[in-house]
């Protein structure tokens, strides 16, 4: 085949997209460290997120269209992996809550609606502990994705939601997907039913506007290469490792907050894994590291989006 004739048609080097920054429109082009410094309250340079996920993973899942993280992986009933995550919310969520009130950390609680409507005795305990709580779906077998009937979708961000603001009595301002997994509906939908804030996209060490065609949320980004699942259970690290990987991410972070004005940690756990016997002294030791500071402000995700959004300005 001779392509000394062939020729392209004059758009074919046109795209619509082709300028500096990215090609969408959900965030502006902005780098990190050219921002107009962030002050989080009382002057502080770096803001503390603990979140805690609350998941529910059903014994027949689905699977569909991928198996979420952390799932059944054997043949049903699947009892060893069920038994385990079904642990923290039975066990270790209460040496957590324990480690929590030592230190006067202030949690935020990403929760699965079905899981706060089948388990009251644990809603309530995290209730009455304090702290706000975030929508993390219906639970970890209802996923969202490319490809998903919108109008399916849009009922299982409608009812998590209205049932969860429903059974804590909280505005419920934050969303967590399942696996941090969306479709491209994801956001309108959020937007639509009142969710103010996004935790999935990890692209940030700061919260960023985020635009949808219902209007703008705000992405608050939780970091997954300091989760604890993700280090300990896909990285494969030990637990002294994840202890100095997120300390080093905190003493790192508060430098640069000192001196570039304004910094997030954002720290995601998992009651069925550090809440274990042998792993509650590694949380107790981050969390340590974290309360011996006086140059940190430790809050709820709500605290900070309302911060940031205080001073946002041209950052956006």
């Amino acid at each position: 085949m001779s392509f000394k004739n062939a020729s392209l048609e004059p758009d074919h080097l046109h795209y619509p997209w082709r300028r500096h920054g990215y090609d969408h429109e959900r965030y502006v082009w902005s780098m990190l460290g050219d921002r107009r410094p962030i002050r989080w309250p009382d002057d502080k340079p770096l803001a503390v997120w603990i979140n805690v996920s609350l998941q529910f993973y059903p014994l027949n899942q689905r699977g569909v269209p991928f198996k979420v993280p952390n799932g059944m992986t054997m043949p049903y009933p699947d009892l060893r992996h069920y038994s385990l995550r079904d642990y923290g919310n039975r066990v270790g969520i209460y040496r957590m809550l324990a480690a929590f009130e030592q230190r006067g950390i202030r949690p935020t609680w990403a929760i699965n609606a079905q899981l706060a409507e089948q388990h009251p005795y644990l809603l309530n305990r995290l209730k009455a502990y304090g702290g706000e709580f975030l929508c993390h779906g219906w639970n970890m077998d209802h996923l969202h994705y490319g490809g998903q009937d919108r109008d399916e979708e849009a009922e299982i961000v409608r009812r998590s939601v209205t049932t969860l603001r429903e059974l804590t009595g909280q505005p419920v301002r934050g969303w967590l997907s399942p696996a941090k997994h969306q479709s491209w509906n994801t956001p309108e939908l959020l937007a639509e039913n009142g969710i103010e804030y996004c935790c999935d996209w990890v692209n940030d060490d700061m919260p960023y506007a985020f635009t949808t065609e219902r209007g703008e949320l705000t992405m608050l980004p939780l970091s997954t290469e300091i989760e604890d699942q993700f280090v300990m259970c896909q990285n494969l690290h030990s637990e002294d490792s994840w202890v100095s990987q997120v300390t080093d991410a905190f003493d790192f972070l508060l430098d640069e907050g000192r001196e570039q004005g304004g910094r997030l940690l954002a720290l995601n756990l998992h009651p069925w894994l550090v809440g274990q016997p042998h792993r509650i002294g590694c949380l107790e030791a981050v969390l340590d590291h974290i309360a011996g500071h006086s140059e940190v402000w430790q809050a709820p995700a709500g605290e900070i989006l309302d911060a940031y959004r205080a001073q946002a300005g041209d950052n956006d």
